[in-house]
C-alpha cells in the first residue's frame, strides 16, 4: 500500500482547487498556495506545466497514488480499445478503495484506502484487505458485521456531503457496480482532464 507523502488539505491548496469539495478545506479562505512562497505571483502556465498540474490533480484526488501505479494504470488504459482518457478513468473507479468511497461508507479516499486494508469488506462474499483491487461489472461489496456497528460508516452514510453516483447500486451495507463510468458520469467537484494526463505520458 502507498503511504500519504502530503497532507490531503496541501494538495489542495497546491493545485488552487478545492479537489474533494470539502467545506474544511483551506482553499475556501485562502486560494494560494503553501509555504512562505505561497503568494507569489504566478506566471502564465506553459503545456508542459498544465498537462503536469492535470495529473498531478487526478493523481492527488484518487489518494495521491504512487507515480508507478498512476503510470501503470496509463500504460493499461492505452492498451485498451477506445479513447484513452475515459479508459483511464473507468480504470480508477474501478478500484475498491474508489468504490468505497463512493458508497459513502467512508468520508474521504485515504479513510476508504485504510477501511479496505483493515479487512472491513467483503467483495462476492470473500474479504478483501486490498485497495487497488480492480471490480468488475457485477461484482457485489459488502461491510464485514464489525464495520456495520462502527460509529464513523454510520455518519458517513448519513452525511449530506455527498451523493452516490448512478453507477453503484447502493443498498446500506452492500452495493453493486452496475457498469464502469464515463467521465461525465463521475462526481468530481472540480473539472479533472485525464486527456491532459494521456498527453503528458504521450509526450
Amino acid at each position: 500500500m502507498t503511504k500519504r507523502a502530503n497532507a490531503k488539505y496541501k494538495i489542495d491548496r497546491r493545485m488552487g482547487e478545492n479537489i474533494w469539495g470539502r467545506p474544511k478545506s483551506p482553499v475556501n479562505k485562502r486560494e494560494y498556495g503553501p509555504g512562505q512562497h505561497g503568494q507569489r505571483r504566478k506566471g502564465k502556465m506553459s503545456n508542459f506545466g498544465t498537462q503536469l498540474r492535470a495529473k498531478q490533480k487526478l493523481k492527488g484526488y484518487y489518494g495521491n497514488l504512487s507515480e508507478r501505479q498512476f503510470h501503470a494504470l496509463y500504460v493499461e488504459a492505452v492498451r485498451m480499445v477506445g479513447d484513452s482518457s475515459e479508459n483511464l478513468i473507468g480504470l480508477l473507479e474501478r478500484r475498491l478503495a474508489t468504490a468505497v468511497y463512493r458508497a459513502k461508507w467512508v468520508t474521504t479516499v485515504f479513510a476508504a484506502r485504510q477501511f479496505v486494508s483493515h479487512g472491513h469488506v467483503k467483495v462476492n462474499g470473500k474479504r478483501v484487505t486490498i485497495a487497488s483491487i480492480r471490480l468488475k461489472v457485477g461484482d457485489v461489496v459488502e461491510l464485514t458485521d464489525k464495520a456495520k456497528e462502527m460509529v464513523a460508516v454510520q455518519e458517513a452514510q448519513a452525511s449530506s456531503e455527498r451523493d452516490t453516483p448512478d453507477y453503484l447500486e447502493v443498498t446500506g451495507a452492500q452495493f453493486k457496480m452496475n457498469r464502469i463510468p464515463s467521465l461525465g458520469e463521475v462526481p468530481y467537484p472540480v473539472v479533472m482532464e485525464p486527456n491532459l494526463v494521456v498527453e503528458y505520458y504521450s509526450r
